[in-house]
């Protein structure tokens, strides 16, 4: 288990390397409320799991004053996950979030249901989220797979294909893992 230090030192390291308008390691510490928001996350997400359910929420709140970001305590975020701008993005309590994945502002992954069960997406590793896209319900959002900029999703995405629109239709190559195209069983 990596140190904080070396956390912080790899959401640094992301953040340089995901976004071209970030010039040096300073920067991104003390002007990035994506990567500000997450390193709260991390905080108010043990104060979760360890019952100080409360508590958690009065920081996260307060995270989201100061950073526009919201981001549930009880969701899971993975490593190197990064939040370009991060201005009105949300997260929702049971949405789990995988190692590498990039979310644009004003995303939301929220819930479709008030029922108390897995009601969130799941972004897999290395999924892209658009700038606005609005992700509802317990779907999954394949790995490597990419939602275009305003779409919204309602269904699944398989793994290394890209959706777009309102509702979201796969667009372009959609292949598997050894490289072979997904048939039209994934296009509804």
């Amino acid at each position: 288990m990596p140190s904080i230090v070396e956390r912080v030192r790899e959401d640094i390291r992301t953040a340089l390397a995901k976004d071209p308008a970030a010039k040096s390691a300073l920067e991104v510490l003390v002007a990035y409320p994506g990567v500000h928001a997450l390193w709260a996350h991390r905080v108010t997400h043990a104060c979760w799991n360890r019952g100080f359910r409360l508590t958690a929420r009065v920081l996260s709140h307060l995270t989201r004053l100061l950073t526009g970001v919201e981001i549930h305590p009880g969701a899971e975020v993975g490593r190197r996950c990064f939040i370009d701008h991060g201005a009105g993005v949300v997260v929702g309590e049971t949405t789990d979030i995988g190692d590498d994945v990039m979310l644009y502002q004003g995303v939301t992954l929220g819930g479709d249901t008030l029922e108390d069960e897995k009601r969130h997406p799941t972004l897999e590793h290395g999924a892209t989220v658009g700038a606005n896209a609005t992700l509802l319900g317990p779907i999954t959002i394949g790995e490597g797979a990419s939602v275009g900029a305003g779409s919204v999703v309602l269904e699944s995405v398989p793994p290394n294909c890209t959706v777009v629109g309102n509702p979201a239709k796969l667009v372009g190559e959609c292949l598997d893992d050894e490289g072979i195209e997904l048939g039209s069983e994934f296009v509804e």
